[in-house]
C-alpha cells in the first residue's frame, strides 16, 4: 500500500512540446501577430522593432483574421499538440516506466499556452525532471533557437532556474520514425493516383522559407531541409521527380527560394498535372498547411492546370 501511494505522489517527467503556436479564436489573432512580430529571432527589424512590430501586425490583422475564418476560425494546432502529447506520455509510459508518469506540456512562442503559464504549472505539478522538445523537426535560430532562448530568459526572470533539471531535443529532421512517417504518407498520397499515373507524380516538398541574411550566417535549417527531403526520397526508393520548395515568405528582401508558388507556376507551363504538394517542417495542420497550401496554392495549381494532391499532417 505503501508503494502504491509512493507512485501515486511521483511527480511527472515534464515532456515540454515547442512550437510557434497560433490564435485558437479569431479574436486572438492579433495577439499572435504582435507577439511574432516582435520577436527580433524570427522577424529581425532591428531597433525598430517594438515600434513597426506591433504596427504591422495591427495592419495585417484584418487580412489573417480572413484566412482563420476561412479554415474554421482559428487554428487546430493546439489541438494537434494535445493529442500527439497525449499519446506520446501514454507510449513513454510503456517503454520508459523508470521515468513515468510523462505529462507533456505545451510551450508555444507566440499564442497561448506562453512560456510562463506552462512552467507554472510544471512547478504546481511539482516536476523537477523536464526535457525540452522541440516541435520543429529541422533546426533554426529564427524557430527552435528562439523558443529556447525565450525559454532560458523566462526562467532567470521566473526565479526557476534551479527548479528543473532539463534535457533537450532539439533537431530530429533524420530521425528514422520520422522519415518513416513521413515516407509513409507520400505512399498514401500516391496509392489515390492512377497506377499508371504514379510515376508521373512530383513530389513537392513545401517548406517554410527564411531570409537570405540568416542563411548566410551560417544557420542549418536549409541544409536539415534538403536532408528531410533526401532521406524520404531514399526510404521511397520510387522513380518519382522531387522538388523542394518554400513558402510564407514576408516583406521584401530575399528569402530562399524558389517558392512554392513560381513551382507551380512552371510546371504547369512545363506540361505536367500531377503534383502532390508535401508539408515537410511542421508536425500538425495550421494555417500555412491549411490555408496557404490547400487553398492559396490549390488555386493556383488549379489556374496551371495542374492536378494537386496534398498530404498534410
Amino acid at each position: 500500500m505503501a508503494a502504491i501511494r509512493s507512485a501515486v505522489k511521483k511527480a511527472p517527467t515534464a515532456i515540454a512540446m515547442f512550437n510557434m503556436g497560433g490564435p485558437s479564436t479569431l479574436p486572438e489573432v492579433q495577439s499572435f501577430l504582435t507577439n511574432l512580430f516582435t520577436d527580433p529571432e524570427l522577424i529581425p527589424m532591428g531597433p525598430v522593432q517594438d515600434y513597426v512590430g506591433p504596427w504591422v501586425a495591427k495592419r495585417r490583422t484584418p487580412q489573417i483574421v480572413d484566412q482563420y475564418a476561412q479554415i474554421g476560425g482559428g487554428s487546430p494546432i493546439l489541438k494537434w499538440t494535445n493529442i500527439q502529447g497525449e499519446n506520446m506520455c501514454k507510449i513513454l509510459d510503456e517503454i520508459r516506466p523508470e521515468s513515468a508518469p510523462h505529462k507533456h506540456y505545451v510551450f508555444f512562442r507566440y499564442a497561448n499556452p506562453l512560456t510562463e503559464k506552462s512552467l507554472m504549472q510544471m512547478k504546481e505539478d511539482g516536476v523537477t525532471r523536464a526535457i525540452a522538445f522541440s516541435q520543429y523537426p529541422q533546426w533554426s535560430c529564427t524557430t527552435s533557437g528562439s523558443s529556447m532562448n525565450h525559454l532560458w530568459r523566462e526562467l532567470d526572470r521566473l526565479d526557476m532556474k534551479e527548479d528543473f533539471k532539463w534535457s533537450l531535443i532539439d533537431r530530429w529532421n533524420t530521425h528514422p520514425g520520422y522519415i518513416s512517417a513521413v515516407a509513409n504518407r507520400v505512399k498514401l498520397g500516391l496509392e489515390q493516383y492512377a497506377p499508371e499515373d504514379r510515376d508521373k507524380v512530383i513530389i513537392m516538398f513545401s517548406a517554410h522559407s527564411v531570409p537570405m541574411k540568416t542563411v548566410y550566417k551560417g544557420d542549418s535549417y536549409v541544409n536539415e531541409i534538403a536532408a528531410t527531403a533526401e532521406q524520404v526520397m531514399k526510404k521511397l526508393a520510387g522513380k518519382n521527380m522531387h522538388i523542394l520548395s518554400w513558402q510564407s515568405k514576408v516583406g521584401y528582401l530575399p528569402w530562399m527560394g524558389p517558392s512554392t508558388s513560381d513551382v507551380i507556376a512552371r510546371y504547369g507551363k512545363q506540361g505536367h498535372k500531377y503534383v502532390m504538394a508535401v508539408p515537410i517542417a511542421f508536425t500538425s495542420d495550421h494555417i500555412e498547411t491549411l490555408y496557404e497550401i490547400d487553398i492559396e496554392y490549390g488555386e493556383e495549381a488549379e489556374a496551371a492546370g495542374i492536378t494537386v494532391l496534398f498530404q498534410f499532417n
